[in-house]
């Protein structure tokens, strides 16, 4: 093959990868696009309220894209869900009895905080399908969920076994961490309200940080400033 050749074949292979990475990068944020559009119809109308007509129009697609990337609803809600519960459970991670549990609360109580101001979206939708019986999520809360909240428990019985913090139920705790930080989001209308607040400011972020932290890792018996 002489030169020539090799070069041009060179340059048709570099190009049909360029075209490819391209329409990843396209599917890749029309996915996105849709999905943020499809979380905002879920926590406006809930499951049964939304339409994939709704969703187009929100994401500014013809209908027919919606379809292509995700044929019906149902896949659409999963997919919704999915993304929210992949994004909390990277808050807390893989922790272990070797970590400082002081860093590992403070982490866990300040990021879910944030979340609930930068992201109260996935929270009101996560609680909505809770309420409503959790038929898209009865299978992850009876196996990955159970899986999950295990772990972290065992985690926290190495710590009080070694005396580092209180004897405190570590699945309550769980259950604390979650229904205080996320109340921020799923009731922010009562909040503003009654704070007589239009909207949340940072320094509310820092403050119910601060106060949450204080109350709950003190009550665990560790020594917070």
């Amino acid at each position: 093959m002489s030169s020539d050749n090799i070069a041009s074949k060179y340059t048709d292979n570099a190009n049909e990868l360029e075209k490819k990475q391209k329409s990843g990068k396209i599917r890749e944020k029309s996915i996105e696009h849709i999905l943020s559009a499809a979380q905002q119809e879920f926590v406006i109308n809930g499951f049964k309220g939304t339409t994939i007509q709704a969703i187009a129009d929100r994401a500014q697609l013809p209908k027919a894209n919606i379809h292509y990337y995700f044929k019906n609803k149902e896949n659409l809600i999963n997919a919704v869900l999915e993304n929210i519960l992949d994004l909390w459970d990277e808050v807390l991670g893989d922790i272990s009895v070797d970590d400082n549990p002081k860093e590992v609360l403070e982490h866990f109580i300040r990021t879910k905080v944030r979340m609930s101001f930068t992201h109260p979206g996935p929270s009101k939708l996560f609680a909505m399908e809770i309420i409503q019986g959790a038929q898209h999520l009865k299978d992850y809360a009876r196996t990955y969920l159970r899986k999950w909240v295990r772990e972290k428990a065992k985690v926290f019985e190495q710590w009080i076994a070694a005396g580092k913090m209180s004897e405190v139920d570590p699945v309550h705790l769980i259950f604390l961490i979650w229904s205080s930080t996320q109340h921020y989001a799923d009731f922010e209308t009562q909040i503003l309200t009654i704070m007589n607040r239009g909207e949340y400011e940072e320094d509310d972020i820092e403050h119910i940080s601060d106060f949450l932290c204080r109350v709950i890792i003190n009550g665990c018996g560790i020594q917070y400033p």
